[in-house]
């Protein structure tokens, strides 16, 4: 395999962006671990008393990602994000207004790998959030597994993020909207969702989405009374190749497994290097155009039959179609090519 390697002379511009997205990687792949370690060997150091301490405040704040989380606006607003937005390039697209009176749950479409799209768009400001859409407040819903890592808890804290049942406790306290609250949701709440769902296979002109049978995010919807809004985000899923996992191969068999004991998906994939093109972890310099649909209302009902779920689902799907063929044209995507969900 020949390996094509980067120019030696290239503007720093271009490194500092290379250099942000690879801290976004490691955060994403290995903070966590490296928080899990750091506490424990401190213990078992002359700085014990660090790790006692956080112990301490830990039990003391262990409800804070379960409240609304704890944001702050210098991270949200560091220049290391606007160099990750340079690194792609990363748009957001704005197609209709939002009340910032009203909550809002936006269901983001592909989920794509490590979701380069979602972070930046709603966990910082790089591509200007607050400015397209004045006056509201975007989180993060996440699994609860990842706050329960010592530091890094308070690491994904400060960009806006929060536990699904944050989200919900929110909602709950307030009384239809929470002084404009908009909580971005990964469009199945009950789990990580399928390893290969969560990816766009590009096959027979037709972009396929498992999304046919989520629909846990509608059901929450219902349940407050909370607009549903899709969002599709062109190029998602061009930063990555994923090793090939068909039903029935030991890869897949494995990641089923782990997804049980987890709870979350673990795809194999690959990319491109920091210093190479042709091997490693760092994703490609692709674009990224992240458009936000028109709010879809939503009554509310505190037990919804599932024939009231299954309407407004279909709903929503129909919405998503149309919001991706009115835009597919604008981002490189062939004019024969449709969504089918699977």
């Amino acid at each position: 395999m020949k390996v094509e390697f980067a120019p030696r002379r290239i503007p720093l511009q271009r490194r500092l962006q290379t250099a942000s997205v690879l801290q976004w990687v490691f955060s994403s792949l290995c903070l966590a671990q490296c928080c899990i370690a750091i506490f424990v060997f401190l213990l078992f150091t002359r700085f014990w008393l660090i790790s006692a301490v956080y112990a301490v405040w830990w039990a003391l704040d262990w409800d804070t990602p379960n409240k609304g989380g704890r944001r702050f606006r210098c991270v949200r607003n560091s220049i290391v994000w606007r160099y990750m937005k340079d690194y792609f390039p990363i748009t957001l697209v704005k197609t209709a207004e939002l009340d910032p009176a009203k909550n809002y749950i936006f269901g983001f479409h592909p989920h794509g790998i490590l979701v380069a799209g979602a972070f930046v768009n709603f966990c910082t400001e790089a591509t200007g959030f607050s400015k397209l859409f004045p006056g509201l407040t975007s989180h993060m819903m996440m699994l609860n597994l990842w706050f329960r890592a010592p530091f890094f808890r308070d690491y994904l804290m400060s960009g806006g993020k929060q536990t699904q049942k944050g989200s919900l406790m929110n909602w709950e306290s307030s009384e239809g909207g929470r002084d404009g609250d908009l909580l971005k949701a990964s469009p199945n709440p009950e789990g990580a969702g399928d390893p290969l769902g969560r990816l766009t296979n590009v096959a027979l002109a037709k972009w396929f989405l498992l999304e046919k049978n989520l629909k846990g995010f509608v059901r929450l919807a219902i349940e407050h009374g909370t607009a549903l809004v899709p969002v599709f985000s062109f190029g998602e899923n061009e930063l990555f190749d994923q090793v090939e996992n068909p039903k029935g191969s030991w890869l897949r068999w494995t990641q089923q497994h782990l997804q049980k004991i987890m709870g979350i998906s673990l795809p194999l994939f690959h990319a491109r290097g920091i210093f190479q093109y042709t091997f490693g972890f760092m994703p490609y310099r692709r674009p990224i155009y992240t458009v936000v649909g028109k709010p879809i209302q939503v009554k509310k009902k505190h037990n919804p039959s599932q024939e009231e779920v299954d309407l407004l689902h279909s709903r929503y799907l129909e919405e998503l179609c149309k919001l991706f063929e009115e835009h597919k044209l604008k981002y490189n995507v062939p004019e024969d090519m449709h969504l089918t969900f699977i």
